[in-house]
């Protein structure tokens, strides 16, 4: 459903990708609509139903998605999965600047004390989609980014 509600804001991508990404902000960026916060704890098994839609508004392509795979690091068998499920959207230009802006958004929280054991994860797979080391993180050895 088309709407002008914004989960995500591009003034946030402007301030804030760089600082948690180290490299300059996405361009261009295509949205569409989305959950804005989808995660495990918002889904239901069969039947699938997505939860929690109080954040829903425009967002990056591929930023749901690179969400619910962000937070499935921890697993690399079930972020594998997803990746290759979603591959049509996340290794797509759109979706990996997607992928980005959501990592980011994590490490932001992560960075805040949240999710502490998710940031090492965070941090390797920023690091592999962008090439370059993410500033405030120091992802251990062997830290699996996820399918990749």
């Amino acid at each position: 459903m088309p709407t002008n509600r914004q989960a995500v804001r591009q003034q946030w991508i402007d301030r804030n990708f760089t600082r948690f990404l180290g490299i300059p902000a996405a361009a261009t960026v295509s949205w569409t609509t989305g959950n804005g916060d989808l995660h495990w704890g918002n889904l239901t098994a069969e039947p699938l139903v997505i939860l929690d839609w109080e954040g829903w508004g425009l967002v990056p392509t591929g930023f749901d998605v690179g969400l619910l795979h962000a937070y499935s690091l921890r697993t690399p068998a079930t972020a594998a999965r997803i990746r290759n499920t979603f591959s049509h959207i996340l290794d797509a230009p759109d979706g990996r600047t997607g992928e980005l802006i959501a990592l980011a958004q994590l490490l932001q929280v992560a960075a805040r004390g949240g999710h502490p054991e998710l940031g090492p994860h965070l941090a390797s797979r920023a690091g592999h989609l962008t090439g370059s080391p993410i500033p405030q993180f120091q992802p251990s050895p062997g830290i699996s980014e996820g399918g990749a």
